[in-house]
């Protein structure tokens, strides 16, 4: 089976090891992707930690685990990156993210900013 994230492997190598911290998103896509397949678990603990703590904001975690196990994750499709690579210190990833919920199909559509401190990915938030 497919790792969530839609890529060819199975989630014990692709997401998984990010997720217990064994191994870093080397790109802003790849913490991107671990962010959906966390977001498919519901695994606030990984969302949070992945946030950039400047623009984190903890007291909303219970409230994003409720809903990420109240819908059906479909599939992450990813439409375009800028910057983000192993040696760069900020990107975007602009993606669709599918779901069930309340007998509809919906979609989540971003554009994220990443940035990279200490040679570690985070999630910076949503550009307008």
């Amino acid at each position: 089976m497919n790792c969530y994230c839609g890529n060819p492997k199975p989630y014990s190598s692709c997401c998984q090891p990010i997720h217990k911290n064994r191994d870093k998103a080397l790109t802003a896509e790849e913490l991107m992707r671990s962010r959906y397949s966390a977001f498919v678990l519901a695994d606030g603990e990984y969302l949070m930690q992945s946030h950039h703590y400047k623009t984190r904001n903890l007291k909303e975690k219970k409230a994003i685990v409720a809903w990420a196990k109240s819908v059906q994750w479909i599939k992450l499709e990813i439409l375009d990156t800028s910057k983000g690579t192993k040696n760069d210190t900020e990107g975007t990833v602009t993606f669709n993210a599918y779901f069930y919920e309340n007998g509809n199909v919906n979609v989540i559509h971003e554009n994220s900013a990443f940035v990279k401190e200490n040679n570690q990915w985070h999630y910076w938030g949503k550009n307008n």
